[in-house]
């Protein structure tokens, strides 16, 4: 049996941490793509203030799910 793959962009943001948006953007690409089966980060990027503190972590990702027959 075979199977076929797709890839799509995901962008997610956390104001805790680079975990919290990767975790943030795999549920969220769950609730729209089926058979998802891992990802792959792309980019990390923080967002500061005014003052230098970081108030955004942005993940650029990658999420390969496996399409229906």
């Amino acid at each position: 049996m075979s199977s076929v793959a797709r890839v799509t962009e995901v962008i997610a943001s956390s104001s805790t941490s680079f975990d919290d948006a990767i975790e943030n953007g795999i549920k969220r690409a769950n609730k729209t793509l089926k058979n998802v089966q891992g990802a792959w980060i792309q980019s990390q990027k923080v967002e500061c203030n005014d003052d230098g503190e970081i108030k955004e972590y942005r993940v650029v990702m990658k999420v390969t799910f496996v399409l229906d027959d």
